[in-house]
């Protein structure tokens, strides 16, 4: 059975914290978003659904590429990126004065969220024992469950502390979103060999994945 050293390593630890602080982050904004929609830029209520929609739907269609970019390129670069346009994302939000301002923020925070999450779950069984891996992974979900619970509870009581003001909070999910992409450059990606065999094209790809769910 492994140890708890074994499979607890350097990049399980790090990108943990990593997951933590940016789920901290974004779910501090979940519960204020629709009020700072409606009641301070003037949004009607269905912009609301429609930039969640959006936002989601971004983040499904790079999770098609994710994966096979993970398998060819090196999964570090790809794992920064996608937290430094959720980080952007966020400051694009807190900037915007306009409800489609905070549309393309969110938009860029969820393509992001899209492109780290294959690369960044294949980094982290990386040289893990198969035996352990049900364990780290149960780790990195705890602890971004964890940053799932933190964010709103600190959102909400900023809210009330700050007499009801929403744009600090904005700005105060940056921090945590910055410091998550810091912490990814300290992550250590062994060399691997990269497959060089002729695949089909993603787009190519996308088009048989339609054809085959469609009948």
């Amino acid at each position: 059975m492994p140890t708890r050293q074994a499979w607890l390593t350097r990049n399980v630890r790090l990108l943990s914290a990593v997951s933590f602080l940016q789920d901290a982050a974004s779910e501090l904004l979940y519960p204020l978003l629709p009020i700072y929609l409606t009641s301070v830029l003037g949004a009607p209520a269905a912009v609301v659904g429609a930039v969640e929609g959006a936002a989601e739907g971004a983040a499904s269609l790079t999770k098609l590429a994710s994966g096979p970019l993970g398998d060819r390129f090196a999964r570090r670069p790809l794992i920064a990126t996608g937290y430094g346009m959720a980080a952007l994302g966020k400051v694009i939000v807190a900037a915007a004065g306009t409800w489609p301002g905070v549309l393309a923020g969110r938009v860029t925070d969820r393509l992001g969220k899209g492109l780290r999450g294959a690369p960044r779950d294949a980094l982290l069984v990386d040289g893990i024992d198969p035996a352990a891996r049900g364990r780290v992974f149960g780790f990195h979900r705890a602890m971004d469950t964890f940053g799932a619970v933190v964010g709103p509870l600190f959102g909400l009581a900023g809210y009330e502390l700050l007499d009801h003001q929403i744009a600090p909070l904005l700005w105060v999910a940056v921090i945590p979103a910055v410091l998550s992409v810091a912490l990814v450059f300290c992550v250590r990606e062994r060399a691997r060999a990269v497959p060089t065999a002729a695949r089909p094209p993603l787009l190519s790809r996308v088009r048989d994945l339609l054809g085959a769910t469609g009948g």
